[in-house]
Order: structure tokens, then C-alpha cells, then sequence
């Protein structure tokens, strides 16, 4: 079983980053082009595990609101993540890159079901694993989906993808005085409470010591150049 000495990074990808400019759904060339930025992040003989939202089809949590149940709320939002998940395995395998999608919720007919023991192994031999349906529980976001998967598929980082170009104190698409945070520990991003992760997903990595870095997916090759240092982006740790 390898240990942490290895670069073995989980990537969280929101479903709205498979918009492209559009508002609802998946746009094939924005997936495309997430797929070509995995391709080049492979090549620096990294590991690389993906989890997957999927607000751009279902957000659980908004229908909730709207008086739908919590749980039948969130297994639509984790069905979801799982079409999303087959469209950038879908694209990614059209660049020769061998990807897996395995789902928390059997889906046998469509990929496989995730087994830890699995998961590391395709890893291993440099597949692509995109981990879906979340943790497989109502209740849980996918943020904390993310974290309990890189925690138990011993990854050394958690890359978060995002909109912006980090962690600030509030909207910096609002408020032109929004303070970025370079560096910020888990405590101290709990005590402001503060919205790019939830508090669930925060305290499992840092009970597991797994930092996370947030960064803008904006920017081409934008894995690549974080794990390089070329780009700007937020630590949490």
C-alpha cells in the first residue's frame, strides 16, 4: 500500500465548473478542455483522484428548501454528480487517458462501485479515478465527500477548484475590499465561518492533516501550474 510520501492529489470540482458560460448543464467544450488540463497534470507522474458536485443538473439542498424531502433531495443531487462524472471520464478517455468512474450508489450497468481497496490500485497503475454520488448519504455535501476520500484513499492534497482565485473574506466579485487569505489554518477558517467549504468537509482534513489549496479553474492548466507554484491560489492547513 503506498503512503502519503506519494503525490496522490484529489481534485473537487464543482458541477458548476462544467457550465462553461452557460447556466444549467454540461457544456462539452468546457469539459473538454478540464480534460485536456488533467491529461497534462498526469504527465508529472502524479495520482489523481476526482470528486465531482452536481449543482449544474440538482442541487439536493435548494429542493429541500423548496419543500421536497432531504434525502430523496440529495440521491437526485448525487445521480447528478454521476452523469457528470460519466461526461469527463467520456471526455478524458477520448485523450488516451484510462479513467475510472466509481460509484457510491451500485450502478453496475454504468461504472463501477467504489471499493477503496479498488480505487487505490486503478490509481496506481495511472487511471484516472472520478469518485461519484458523493459519500452515498443524504445530508453529506460533496465537499465532505471529498475530504472523507482523500483521507481514506491516503492523499497528500485536496485542490479545490473554483471560480476565483482563492479564499476571501467575502465576495470578491462583490466587495473590492475583500481581504484574500495566502495562508489561513483550519481553526481560524471555522472560527469565520467562512463559505468556499463547509465545516464538515474542513474538520475531516484537518483531523487527517490534508491541506487543502483553493484556486481558480479559470486559468489553463491551472493543476499543473499550482502544483508547480506558478499559480495563485489559497492554502488551507
Amino acid at each position: 500500500m503506498p503512503s502519503k510520501k506519494k503525490s496522490r492529489i484529489l481534485i473537487k470540482l464543482s458541477g458548476e465548473s462544467l457550465m462553461g458560460k452557460g447556466n444549467y448543464g454540461i457544456e462539452i467544450k468546457t469539459v473538454d478542455l478540464i480534460a485536456k488540463n488533467l491529461k497534462s497534470f498526469l504527465k508529472l507522474n502524479v495520482e489523481i483522484c476526482i470528486v465531482i458536485g452536481g449543482g449544474n443538473i440538482f442541487r439536493g439542498l435548494a429542493a429541500s428548501a423548496k419543500g421536497m424531502e432531504r434525502a430523496n433531495a440529495d440521491y437526485m443531487g448525487m445521480l447528478a454528480t454521476v452523469l457528470n462524472s460519466l461526461a469527463l471520464q467520456h471526455a478524458l478517455e477520448k485523450l488516451g487517458v484510462n479513467t475510472r468512474v466509481m460509484s457510491a450508489i451500485p450502478i453496475q450497468s454504468v461504472c463501477e462501485t467504489y471499493i477503496r481497496r479498488r480505487a487505490i490500485r486503478h490509481m496506481e497503475k495511472k487511471r484516472i479515478v472520478i469518485c461519484a454520488a458523493g459519500t452515498g448519504n443524504p445530508y453529506f455535501s460533496t465537499d465532505t465527500a471529498a475530504s472523507l476520500r482523500a483521507a481514506e484513499l491516503e492523499c497528500n492534497c485536496i485542490y479545490k477548484a473554483t471560480q476565483v482565485d482563492g479564499i476571501y473574506s467575502k465576495d470578491p466579485k462583490k466587495y473590492k475590499n475583500a481581504e484574500k487569505f495566502k495562508n489561513i489554518s483550519y481553526q481560524k477558517f471555522l472560527s469565520k465561518n467562512l463559505r468556499v467549504m463547509d465545516s464538515a468537509a474542513i474538520t475531516v482534513a484537518r483531523d487527517n492533516n490534508i491541506p487543502i489549496k483553493v484556486f481558480s479553474i479559470l486559468q489553463n492548466n491551472s493543476f499543473t501550474k499550482v502544483y508547480n507554484n506558478k499559480l495563485s491560489y489559497s492554502e488551507i492547513s
